[in-house]
């Protein structure tokens, strides 16, 4: 299998396209805007006011904690009060459990019956990890067909071949580090393991965490998987915390604890957004690459409200959704018809290579990296 997959292809294209606007040409960016803008209105409020106003009932919604409640802003609040403005018969419940999507894919390799309807915040290989789990039982159904926006979806974004999993956001693994404490940051994945940075890198849990899992992910990409472990080794001798989850992680980080954190190329976003010292939020890209990692949602098999779900997953690619879901989520939309804000134009960091495994990649490896990593890195947690 490859070592690296550099998106060069019809992938890099749009992931590019995306965050191209990056410190790109103002006026260009809206001419199109204005002219997209116009053409899709129509289309979204049509598609979305002539079908499901007879929507009721509650939708149970699971996603990862820091998409409801994250110290700086997280869109759960606003999609839950929008979708039920737009259908005021309907109730939207989020779940966040602990352990995230492995507590659904144990309740189903155990036979427990899963009442959740929807699940936000799916990458590829989670959904590897389900297609090895359970084999032919089906956790998630594919929705491409019923949602009027999946059109809009950017091609390169698309993960899924069987359309299970719909991205609805995306962003770029990298390392953010406090520019007061670190005059001279890592440029490479080797300079991690240099005596100067001893005890300075926080690491979210691969087990537990999608940026701990997306940031291992990134290390046998790059390092290759017959030498991952021997490197996460030497960076683990050289002091490296490792804590369960990226809230835990990054709150660690602005707390002191140590001066760099695995994080989003998005993170002078937030930080101007808080009016905090961007000198403390500095981007770093190891090896001139970051780790693409598109989010997507899913609708489960066994929901009881299948036209709901799809309704409010379709809302979620809406314009009016993609635009909040970036602005709140801190990431890149996932649609081409949700243009970028000046705001991520002059904060948000694109790496000159982004790099990712695809889901023919991931398939029959992810458990094992991931397992291997936990067993002789973080102790078999």
């Amino acid at each position: 299998m490859k070592r690296r997959t550099v998106l060069k292809s019809g992938a890099t294209t749009t992931l590019l396209g995306l965050a191209g606007c990056v410190g790109g040409g103002e006026s260009e960016q809206a001419t199109t805007t204005t002219e997209t803008e116009t053409q899709t209105t129509t289309e979204e409020t049509t598609a979305e006011t002539t079908t499901q106003d007879s929507l009721s009932g509650t939708l149970k919604v699971a996603t990862y904690s820091s998409f409801v409640d994250a110290p700086s802003s997280s869109p759960g609040a606003w999609l839950k009060n929008t979708f039920e403005e737009r259908h005021p018969d309907v109730t939207v419940e989020w779940e966040t459990p602990e352990n995230e999507l492995n507590h659904y894919i144990q309740q189903a390799s155990q036979g427990v019956d899963i009442d959740t309807d929807v699940y936000v915040g799916l990458n590829v290989d989670h959904l590897i990890r389900i297609d090895e789990k359970l084999g032919q039982k089906r956790l998630f159904e594919p929705v491409a067909d019923g949602l009027s926006h999946y059109g809009h979806v950017k091609e390169g974004l698309k993960f899924d071949p069987e359309n299970r999993a719909i991205p609805y956001d995306t962003g770029y693994i990298s390392l953010v580090y406090n520019g007061n404490e670190i005059q001279k940051p890592p440029e490479t994945f080797q300079d991690l393991l240099k005596d100067r940075y001893q005890g300075d890198l926080i690491v979210q849990n691969a087990k537990t965490a999608a940026t701990g899992r997306a940031f291992l992910l990134w290390t046998v990409n790059t390092i290759g998987e017959d030498q991952y472990l021997d490197y996460w080794k030497k960076l683990d001798d050289n002091g490296i915390t490792i804590l369960g989850s990226w809230s835990d992680a990054y709150t660690a980080y602005e707390n002191g604890e140590a001066p760099m954190v695995v994080s989003y190329s998005t993170d002078q976003v937030y930080a101007n957004r808080q009016d905090k010292d961007l000198s403390k939020h500095q981007v770093g890209f190891l090896n001139n690459q970051g780790y693409a990692n598109p989010e997507g949602m899913a609708k489960f098999a066994d929901t009881d409200n299948p036209e709901l779900a799809e309704a409010f997953m379709n809302f979620l690619l809406s314009k009016q959704a993609q635009k909040k879901i970036a602005q709140l989520n801190v990431q890149f939309p996932a649609t081409d018809w949700a243009p970028l804000s000046d705001e991520f134009e002059k904060y948000a960091k694109v790496p000159e290579n982004p790099v990712t495994f695809t889901y023919e990649e991931l398939q029959g490896n992810v458990d094992q990296w991931v397992d291997e990593w936990a067993r002789q890195i973080a102790g078999g947690s």
